[in-house]
């Protein structure tokens, strides 16, 4: 395997956890939440959001090893 397609695995692979970090994220913002801890909530609901917009990032870098 050359090292664009090591690169285009990496990438698919990334994304795949990009998509379950920024749901554990969310999820804690949620916990934090009911807990009282609305600033950390919202903070944590901020690091998922843009956590889902590097996911556009990680899928524009596979079309590219295309």
């Amino acid at each position: 395997m050359d090292d664009i397609n090591k690169l285009h695995h990496l990438l698919e692979h990334w994304v795949e956890h990009n998509i379950d970090h920024a749901k554990s994220y969310a999820g804690w913002a949620e916990k934090a939440q009911a807990l009282g801890r609305q600033e950390l909530s919202d903070v944590l609901a901020e690091i998922a959001e843009e956590t889902k917009k590097m996911d556009v990032l990680f899928k524009r870098a596979s079309d590219l090893c295309r």
